[in-house]
């Protein structure tokens, strides 16, 4: 392992590492733009159904994502992990995008816990565990043992986005459900 590391290390500079997550994430969401709407009109239903109240009220407008509107939310988070690469690339600052690295790495066992938990292929799956994780985990080790960020800043990188995520979330589900609803 030591020498693949090294391999890497020598093939890939700092620069072109932090530009790999927005190559990265696109790769992970054309697989989610290419496939939630036929696997959600497919088996939204289905899922929905065993789903209790609570959790049926916050998904539905999601299994409802037709491909225009999964790609506007893309759209949306590509923005923040560009601006977040921008600030890392150009000017040092680490925060948000260890913020948006954290929920990106996160993200991985989401997909993963989704697909074991319905016992089926979940859009996504795919691409989350390769190239989402293994960018993932070399991001943490580059970043680390390059001195570019510390314990620390992986801590303040996590309260940041403690703090920003419920704020984010609860915006994207209402835009959903607000797009979910009949025209009138």
């Amino acid at each position: 392992m030591q020498l693949v590391l090294q391999f890497v290390d020598a093939h890939i500079d700092v620069s072109s590492l932090l530009w790999l997550f927005p190559i990265t994430f696109m790769f992970h969401d054309f697989e989610e733009i290419l496939t939630v709407e036929k696997w959600g009109n497919a088996r939204g239903p289905g899922i929905l159904k065993t789903l209790p109240g609570f959790a049926k009220k916050m998904y539905a407008s999601s299994f409802q994502m037709n491909t225009h509107r999964f790609t506007q939310d893309v759209l949306v988070v590509y923005s923040i992990i560009v601006t977040a690469t921008l600030l890392a690339a150009l000017f040092q600052i680490y925060i948000l995008f260890l913020a948006a690295l954290h929920l990106y790495f996160l993200h991985v066992f989401t997909h993963i816990g989704q697909a074991l938990l319905l016992k089926m292929y979940t859009p996504g799956v795919a691409t989350a565990i390769v190239p989402v994780l293994p960018y993932s985990l070399y991001a943490y080790y580059r970043l680390m043992s390059e001195g570019m960020v510390g314990w620390s800043d992986m801590l303040w990188g996590l309260v940041f986005l403690a703090v920003l995520l419920p704020f984010c979330l609860i915006v994207l589900l209402k835009s959903r459900h607000r797009s979910a609803l009949p025209k009138r």
